[in-house]
């Protein structure tokens, strides 16, 4: 198992390095997605190390799509040699003589010009050493995935700088509701009291029934569960963003099960200032589950 701090699913890294088969470049990028979506371009010569690519990218990172690309510029000595065809040669130098003497020519045949007749000299593919190119490639990607982690480390300990802080704005925001709530009750019930007096030619008010009709309200507008709910996943949440691993996942849920609550509490409210305040906790949820998205 992996452990390591919260990583972005955005990031870049880029590595080359030269060796006896050629000069490999390896270059990563990647963008949030629910899964791992790896896609892979390489160079025909290195087609048989794309197995062993998928494999090291796997190994290392979890989610995002990811793109890697790679280049390869081989060594020429490395990949091709020259024959020289002394028979063929030898046939050129005898015709040349010949011609000489039929003719009574002067020859100027020299080693350029005899060089250059067709198949004095020719080019041969060497095969290639794989073993070596394997080796060699595996070095860059390694090297690349090392510099793609680190940008994905620091966007990742960025994200989660800013996730604390708007949770903890909202923890705040929903300490304000709960303290209202309190206010609420007493409100209505000294809304009811006069209410019920304008009614009757005395200020005596039937206490029963009048807490009967505010316990009525108070059960049809309580939001103490939700609250209670919604405190937790925020204790949850703000405990999971200092967790190793990969959070994204569970973030993902928390803020779903948080606006969820919060849906909740809207539709019960019946106070504008609970629902003002309802509103910023709505707005300040759907900025967390959009940043939650680029965590791994």
């Amino acid at each position: 198992m992996r452990f390591f701090m919260a990583e972005s699913m955005t990031g870049f890294g880029r590595a080359a390095a030269e060796g006896a088969p050629g000069r490999v470049t390896v270059e990563i990028k990647s963008v949030n997605h629910r899964f791992l979506d790896l896609s892979s371009k390489l160079p025909r010569e290195l087609n048989f190390l794309e197995p062993a690519l998928r494999e090291t990218v796997r190994n290392r990172i979890a989610r995002g799509k990811v793109d890697v690309s790679v280049s390869y510029d081989a060594n020429a000595d490395e990949t091709i040699s020259l024959e020289y065809n002394p028979r063929i040669a030898a046939a050129y130098v005898e015709a040349a003589k010949e011609a000489e003497k039929e003719f009574s020519l002067r020859s100027d045949l020299s080693v350029r010009s005899l060089l250059s007749f067709p198949y004095v000299m020719s080019t041969k593919a060497k095969e290639t050493d794989e073993e070596a190119l394997q080796s060699l490639f595996q070095k860059v990607l390694d090297q690349a995935l090392d510099a793609f982690e680190t940008a994905r480390k620091r966007e990742g300990k960025r994200l989660v700088s800013d996730l604390t802080e708007k949770v903890k704005e909202l923890a705040g925001h929903v300490d304000t509701i709960e303290k209202r709530c309190p206010e609420l009750i007493e409100g209505y019930k000294a809304r009811l009291s006069e209410r019920l007096s304008s009614f009757t030619e005395t200020e005596d008010i039937d206490s029963q029934r009048l807490a009967q009709e505010v316990t009525l309200y108070a059960d049809k507008v309580a939001i103490d569960e939700e609250l209670v709910r919604l405190k937790s996943h925020i204790t949850e949440t703000l405990s999971t963003l200092e967790s190793p691993g990969e959070i994204g996942r569970r973030l993902d849920f928390l803020s779903q099960e948080m606006n969820r609550e919060a849906n909740t509490i809207l539709s019960k409210s019946t106070d504008v200032e609970i629902d003002a305040v309802g509103v910023q906790v709505k707005t300040l949820i759907e900025k967390i589950r959009e940043q939650i998205q680029n965590l791994e």
